[in-house]
């Protein structure tokens, strides 16, 4: 069973979030991190270009409001003992990690103080948020990297340690841009997961206790294969067709919730969108 019992909130983006409208997610990340009394701490450390990037997220952020904006930037695991940088996380209501390479975020700041600190800090109840690669670091099991367009085969997919804020899935992101599906589904056939998350861009689920809402302008896909009836893993070799069948795929749009203890949509009596169906490759 997949669940998320810290009392924090995640805004997981898909990555080319809106940042000069109405900025509907970032808007949404701001308000929940407390509106204009929101102090929000912006982890850089995916990025090799921290001021730009963080430069261009404190004019959002203070353009939507928010009491106090700062930047963290992490260049190399010393920096992530830094007392500057803890006592901004400590007093943070908000963290949110940029853009970039995620596997920069993992090799810098997995298992130092700062991550210890952030976690600390949703524990307790504060809002972390990432988008793109800042999204991919959110399972204890990331996506490193991996090939788009393509069908599932376990070559295709790296896979690494992530930070954990969401533990027993996978993400991916710049989802339907960027044909990732067969990726999505290689990687959760690997791992001991069994729902796999695939948003798409200027898009994010928000996830708050064992509920996920779906925001934004594209959708986010859900594949869950708890009760999968067969796959081939132990048959193949890593570069041949992988075969999944009787997985359930769900898509849902902005507005749309999932119940992540009973892996299943929430949907009311108005609700006629969705559809579950199976999913199923095979190559004979």
């Amino acid at each position: 069973m997949v669940t998320n019992e810290t009392k924090g909130q995640l805004v997981i983006i898909g990555g080319a979030e809106d940042k000069d409208g109405d900025s509907q997610i970032l808007r949404e990340f701001v308000r929940r991190a407390g509106g204009t009394k929101a102090k929000i701490v912006i982890m850089t450390a995916a990025t090799e270009l921290p001021r730009d990037v963080g430069e261009n997220y404190i004019r959002v952020f203070e353009r939507l409001g928010a009491a106090e904006v700062r930047i963290v930037d992490t260049e190399t695991r010393a920096d992530a003992s830094s007392s500057t940088a803890l006592e901004a996380i400590a007093k943070a209501t908000g963290v949110f990690f940029t853009g970039g390479d995620q596997a920069r975020i993992t090799s810098i700041l997995k298992d130092t103080q700062i991550d210890a600190a952030i976690h600390k800090r949703f524990s307790e109840g504060i809002v972390v948020a990432g988008t793109s690669a800042g999204a991919a670091v959110m399972p204890d099991k990331m996506i490193v990297e991996g090939d788009s367009q393509t069908n599932p085969r376990i070559e295709i997919v790296e896979m690494g340690p992530g930070l954990a804020f969401l533990p027993g899935v996978v993400i991916d992101q710049h989802f339907s841009q960027r044909g990732r599906l067969g990726r999505l589904i290689s990687a959760l056939v690997q791992e001991p997961a069994v729902l796999g998350f695939g948003i798409d861009e200027n898009t994010a689920m928000v996830v708050t206790d064992n509920q996920i809402e779906v925001i934004g302008q594209g959708s986010v896909t859900i594949v869950d294969e708890s009760e999968a009836t067969y796959n081939n893993m132990n048959e193949i070799l890593k570069d041949e067709p992988l075969a999944i069948c009787g997985a359930k795929l769900y898509i849902l749009p902005d507005g749309y919730k999932f119940d992540l203890k009973t892996r299943k949509p929430i949907l009311n009596q108005s609700s006629v969108a969705h559809v579950s169906v199976p999913v199923g490759s095979a190559n004979p």
